[in-house]
């Protein structure tokens, strides 16, 4: 018998190169956008309101950091009155839960994403390197209305809009990089090592804390604050600060330097996916 091409091979070698990466998400594009759109119907598939949950999730959430950190604690933003009002803690305490559930979302769900579809390894011919993007969509579509929510939240408070929330889209791009390449990483090991999803779950719950999510940067002490600048959310939580919030424009420098070091980690995560696959279909 003569061997199967590669397309129809689950023991062959994918090409790694980003090229290649490239032309399958070009000719998978519909495939994807129809995957994601039945992701997001999925999640709310028999409950009454449907995906009208996606609004109403963060706009309880936000109603209730607010009433507890605001009315409650009384927190206020670097400790000092002149950061802001009793409700610019709960804006701000938002913004860095809007970034860390765009990372926890994909990067918890990645470890069982090709145990979850071992069908398209074994019958089918599919792009499996597709499946972290579908992810990735899933948890942008939430990411987009939970910032719908926030801007809106932030105009009636304020009453006006930060101009510099145009580049807000930028800001997220590199951390949806990085995500993809760590998606793709984890994707690959928890076929093979079914644990790391209990340790990746371990690890993004340390990560939201040792984020400056609930607290800024110039809360932490001087000698602890080289270890919370190296947390690769920290930048990113900041930067969509100061574009939402405070009205600066980003840190470019900064900005240039994470995306090179994302598309770094996303090209090392894609490349050790597409050498790994061939041992799929052998483990599942």
């Amino acid at each position: 018998m003569p061997p199967l091409p590669a397309a129809v091979n689950p023991h062959a070698t994918q090409s790694a190169s980003l090229l290649a990466l490239g032309k399958s998400l070009q000719r998978n594009r519909q495939l994807i956008a129809q995957m994601t759109r039945r992701e997001v119907v999925g999640r709310y598939k028999g409950s009454v309101i449907g995906i009208a949950w996606s609004f109403f999730n963060p706009v309880l959430m936000l109603v209730v950091y607010t009433i507890v950190f605001s009315v409650i604690f009384k927190s206020q933003w670097g400790g000092t009155s002149a950061d802001g009002s009793k409700t610019q803690f709960a804006l701000l305490l938002f913004v860095g839960m809007i970034v860390m559930s765009l990372f926890s979302d994909v990067v918890n769900r990645a470890p069982g994403l090709v145990l979850l579809n071992a069908n398209y390894v074994k019958k089918v011919v599919f792009p499996l390197e597709i499946l972290p993007i579908v992810a990735i969509g899933s948890a942008l579509f939430h990411s987009l209305i939970s910032l719908a929510v926030l801007l809106v939240a932030f105009a009636l408070f304020n009453g006006y809009l930060q101009w510099t929330l145009i580049f807000t889209p930028l800001i997220l791009l590199p951390l949806v990089i990085m995500v993809a390449g760590l998606a793709w990483m984890l994707a690959s090991v928890g076929v093979f090592l079914r644990d790391v999803g209990q340790v990746v779950g371990i690890v993004t719950t340390v990560l939201m804390f040792l984020s400056p999510v609930f607290y800024p940067v110039s809360a932490v002490p001087e000698r602890l604050r080289p270890f919370i600048m190296a947390n690769p959310l920290t930048f990113i939580i900041e930067q969509a600060r100061e574009v939402l919030i405070w009205g600066h424009s980003p840190n470019w420098l900064g900005w240039s330097t994470y995306t090179l070091l994302a598309t770094a980690i996303a090209w090392v995560g894609y490349a050790w996916f597409q050498k790994t696959r061939k041992g799929f279909a052998d483990v599942l």
